[in-house]
């Protein structure tokens, strides 16, 4: 995965997920869009802020994804917030829905890029949420690990 992260051509990234969940596991899926919506996503604007992924029959769809609709498509345009078929493979869909039922993770995008060659893709976590108390401490650690560097570059 580190190879291919050279090639990606970031579109929207949801910084905040990293904050909000515990991530325990990352997938790529690819997504099944309308024309208007891979033009909207090349010119560079989307939303995933309040996105995630839910199961429906059997599938995987991006829910709360907004893409803005394409100034220049007019009647044909599509909807902002409609939901998106993810592709995956069948058992990469069963496994992580089960572990969605089971185990109460939620899948969460983390990133949504075009790769290098030129297919529309999402990376999803498989995330926990995290508690308030869990977000204060590790805000209490990374301010420490700032601090404590800050000392060790005036000592020297």
């Amino acid at each position: 995965m580190a190879g291919g992260d050279l090639n990606r051509r970031f579109v929207a990234q949801n910084r905040k997920a990293r904050h909000n969940y515990f991530i325990e596991d990352t997938i790529e899926a690819g997504l099944v869009l309308q024309g208007s919506e891979v033009k909207s996503l090349r010119a560079g604007s989307a939303s995933l802020g309040d996105a995630y992924a839910e199961a429906r029959g059997g599938e995987l769809f991006l829910v709360n994804a907004h893409i803005p609709p394409y100034t220049a498509a007019n009647q044909f345009n599509h909807e902002p917030l409609r939901p998106r078929k993810l592709l995956l493979h069948r058992r990469e869909v069963e496994k992580l829905t089960g572990k969605v039922q089971r185990e109460g993770y939620t899948l969460v995008p983390l990133s949504l890029y075009f790769n290098d060659r030129g297919r529309a893709k999402v990376d999803l976590a498989l995330a926990r949420g995290r508690k308030h108390h869990d977000k204060r401490e590790r805000e209490k650690s990374r301010d420490w690990k700032r601090e404590q560097s800050r000392l060790m570059r005036n000592k020297v």
